[in-house]
């Protein structure tokens, strides 16, 4: 045999026998890459987002109680103002003419008043004179002296004059009566003209003007709005009404602390305390399409505790409202937690079944191989699945399920009440991996966490 033919001849057991070997390790199994993190105490903080607006919390919206013209206006928007101090005036000659008018009319009421008692007391003289006639006649009929017409005409005369008192009595309540309504009608229009002058109700700012002199102010009806002339807005206590979802409302109660952020304002968070909680949901303006279901929010107003810099109302903000807190508790990461149907005995302690096989290699690609669909086998008598809310925990190379019992959920952690202790390796990813996790399934730790 040629040297040639040796040389050919070691090349194929060499190759032979890579093949072999390449094919075992691609049938071996190969456990999954996990990383993990050692639980400790932590100090957590459970915390309820919500945006919404900033608002003074005293705003008082000036209107006009009368009808007419601006003519003089002394405020721009911005401008800070005192209680009592002028804000606008509307046109007075309309009401002043109407207080001329209440006045003549209150001056012609009395002096029919006083025309109307002298009708009475000429009345009452009428009746004293009819009657004086009627006892003259009465002695002459007793006597025979005079005819029985003349007897009847002065008994007639008497009731005349009677009825005539009493119409004139009647007449002057009706001029009391009239002159109190003409009095009444005075005082209206003397208090329509003391409101043509507006002055500002507290201290504050004007937060907003809608009137310009010379504009006419219309009064607000059942039906109609009135025309609001300024906004007057007290700054020195600012409000966060935030809109917060029916899910975390029964977590946020009265008092409770909360960092306030305003975009107009970065860099920067203000703290505050919960003040006002809505019992009713915030209604929706609009409709939506028919199957939608619109979300359901509730007003929650937090008072800041320190002073805003050049703050005006409407300024968007997001407040984080602290709704529980927790000292040196365990914590659990959330991306370890997760959900699995365990198998349970009847006197509720954890039942333990066989890990499945690791998932092998492609014999081509040399990736991990899917694992296969698993049908767990049926409870024995006396057990049950349901499912249980745990983390991984890593233990001499294998993933093994705990179930936990959670409390108060940080941003990034969850106090763990029962289950796991400050020392235990949770598996915490890959997200994938953690997903497809069975219990006391082999793993192996990634590169960087095994190396030391």
């Amino acid at each position: 045999m040629t040297r040639r033919r040796w040389l050919v001849l070691g090349m194929l057991v060499v190759l032979l026998a890579g093949g072999g070997a390449l094919a075992a390790w691609l049938r071996q199994p190969i456990p999954p890459e996990v990383g993990v993190e050692v639980i400790r105490t932590r100090d957590l903080e459970a915390i309820v987002a919500a945006s919404g607006t900033i608002q003074p919390q005293r705003q008082v919206n000036v209107s006009a109680n009368v009808m007419g013209r601006v003519t003089r206006l002394a405020v721009e928007e911005g401008q800070a103002v005192k209680a009592g101090q002028f804000l606008l005036e509307i046109d007075p000659q309309s009401l002043e003419g109407q207080l001329a008018r209440g006045e003549a009319s209150v001056a012609a009421a009395r002096s029919a008043l006083a025309q109307a008692a002298t009708g009475v007391e000429q009345s009452r003289a009428s009746l004293a004179l009819a009657r004086q006639n009627l006892r003259r006649q009465d002695e002459l009929w007793k006597e025979g002296l005079t005819t029985r017409e003349a007897w009847e005409r002065a008994q007639n005369e008497v009731a005349l004059a009677e009825a005539t008192l009493k119409t004139r009595e009647q007449e002057v309540q009706t001029r009391e009566q009239q002159i109190l309504q003409e009095q009444a009608s005075l005082a209206t229009t003397r208090y329509n003209l003391s409101q043509v002058i507006i002055a500002s109700p507290m201290d504050g700012v004007v937060t907003r003007r809608n009137i310009e002199q010379g504009e006419n102010v219309v009064v607000g009806t059942m039906n109609n709005a009135g025309t609001v002339l300024v906004t007057i807005a007290d700054m020195s206590v600012i409000e966060a009404e935030v809109e917060v979802d029916e899910t975390d409302i029964p977590n946020v109660s009265l008092g409770q602390q909360a960092r306030v952020t305003i975009d107009a304002v970065p860099d920067r968070e203000f703290r505050g305390r919960v003040t006002e909680i809505g019992n009713s949901p915030i209604q929706q303006s609009g409709t939506q399409a028919t199957g939608q279901r619109q979300a359901t929010n509730f007003k929650v107003v937090v008072t800041l505790d320190e002073e805003v810099p050049n703050v005006r109302p409407g300024f968007t903000c997001t407040a984080e409202i602290a709704t529980a807190t927790r000292q040196n508790a365990v914590a659990v990461p959330i991306q370890a937690l997760t959900v699995r149907d365990m198998l349970y005995a009847a006197d509720g302690s954890l039942v333990r079944e066989p890990p499945p096989p690791p998932p092998r290699r492609f014999e081509t690609t040399g990736q991990a191989e899917p694992p296969a669909a698993r049908v767990p086998p049926e409870p024995a008598d006396g057990q049950e699945r349901r499912e249980a809310e745990g983390a991984f925990v890593f233990r001499d190379g294998r993933a093994v399920f705990t179930p936990v019992r959670t409390g108060v959920a940080g941003e990034r952690y969850f106090e763990v009440l029962e289950g796991m202790q400050a020392g235990d390796q949770v598996v915490t990813g890959p997200f994938n991996t953690v997903r497809s996790l069975a219990d006391g399934a082999a793993v192996r730790l990634e590169e960087r966490q095994a190396a030391p």
